[in-house]
């Protein structure tokens, strides 16, 4: 009996193990779409028919495509300005909401102004990389909950090819501690392989995960071998995101670091397969296994080992996507972070002066977060609940501590 409770504890929460952002934005998409669900009137933000250019910053001219998850709250269309309101160059959205197994679908009007937006602001679709719903778990060795995650994978991608979009970022998910791990890996191919057959155009993006529990995605090995599986490679691709990495064990605080973890994927996975990053500190050192964002610099990781990133071309012309700790204004944040991370480009730490320039923009951002949280805009502390309201417990694959004040294992 306790095994069964056990187990059962196990897969209710094995998609928020994957993830739990605490982001504003994200929040507010959530909340839109459940209003539309309802039929109540939605608290959706009306899409701005006078939009003040000249207020947005300017986007850096880098080949290092630079970006944050952008709100889509009020259509999917909004995230284009959002993005280009905190001089991203790149970015990051829902394509619905993330916390719900069905959403409504999109409309005409969305998807054409979606189109508009994308050549009206001058984005391509290669430096946008939406992510997947938090509920979809393609390992699960249960058949029926596994049917019910991949319809909900097949429709972000079938959004994705509404909208004009090639990639298409999602977690691989959890054995739930009732399938080895190869079984699992297997459970994933064979799901990417059904979405390809009814699909056309995009490419699904494997996010390699902190290592925690039951995680599918915390050892490169595991990404390698969910693509030896699938049999169309040229739409199958990994997005790295650095607080993950760190937390598995791939340090990256130094150059060498970041060489030798980067080779690590390369001899096992292959660059080729690098589709995007997502650009996170962490607030956990090296090998925890927990998956905690900090903003740009503040965390275990520094500001250091982005320049290393910054500075790579093997980075080139993917999105780089930050999933830091927002606030109620993000252009406090999240511009500030794009616009240090622009300027870590090409600035050489081995003299004096470069190394004072990158003490100075830790302060900048420091000080952005400080600004921040004066002005009120302080992120919500979430108590993780069950649907009863009572705490829920931890399980082994957790990436989350009970009460902590930021979930977001993006």
């Amino acid at each position: 009996m306790a095994k069964t409770r056990r187990a059962s504890a196990l897969e209710d929460s094995e998609a928020a193990a994957a993830a739990r952002p605490t982001k504003r934005a994200k929040l507010d998409e959530a909340e839109e779409e459940s209003s539309a669900a309802t039929g109540s009137k939605p608290k959706r933000k009306a899409a701005s028919k006078n939009i003040d250019k000249t207020m947005f910053p300017e986007r850096h001219g880098s080949q290092w495509k630079v970006g944050a998850h952008a709100s889509a709250a009020g259509g999917v269309e909004n995230a284009i300005v959002n993005a280009a309101a905190i001089g991203a160059n790149a970015f990051a959205l829902f394509v619905k909401s993330q916390r719900k197994w069905t959403s409504p679908a999109l409309t005409t009007t969305s998807i054409t102004s979606f189109k508009a937006r994308m050549e009206e602001y001058g984005y391509s679709s290669s430096v946008v990389l939406p992510h997947g719903s938090y509920l979809i778990n393609l390992g699960n060795i249960d058949a029926d909950k596994r049917e019910k995650s991949y319809e909900c994978f097949l429709d972000d991608l079938k959004r994705c090819e509404l909208l004009g979009l090639e990639l298409y970022n999602f977690h691989p998910g959890s054995t739930v501690g009732a399938a080895t791990t190869a079984q699992s890996i297997s459970l994933i191919a064979e799901c990417i392989n059904r979405a390809h057959k009814e699909t056309n155009t995009v490419t699904t993006v494997i996010e390699n995960m902190a290592g925690a529990g039951n995680i599918i995605g915390g050892d490169f090995a595991h990404l390698a071998d969910i693509i030896a599986e699938v049999e169309d490679k040229t739409r199958v691709g990994v997005c790295l995101d650095t607080c993950h990495m760190f937390a598995a064990g791939y340090d990256i605080r130094t150059k060498e670091d970041w060489d030798a973890s980067l080779e690590k994927f390369h001899s096992q996975v292959g660059l080729s397969y690098l589709r995007g990053m997502h650009l996170n500190d962490s607030k956990t050192p090296l090998n925890s296994k927990r998956d905690r964002h900090e903003n740009i610099g503040m965390g275990h990781i520094g500001l250091r080992g982005f320049h290393h990133i910054l500075n790579d071309p093997r980075i080139h012309n993917i999105p780089l996507i930050l999933e830091t700790q927002n606030f109620e204004t993000p252009e406090q944040t999240w511009a500030k972070e794009i616009e240090v991370l622009n300027k870590l480009s090409g600035l050489d730490l081995a003299v004096d002066e470069g190394e004072a320039q990158c003490s100075a923009m830790a302060k900048e951002i420091k000080d952005a977060i400080h600004h921040a949280d004066k002005a009120g805009g302080k992120p919500k502390r979430k108590t993780r609940a069950t649907r009863g309201g009572k705490k829920k417990r931890k399980t082994e694959d957790d990436e989350s501590e009970e009460g902590d004040d930021d979930d977001d294992a993006c």
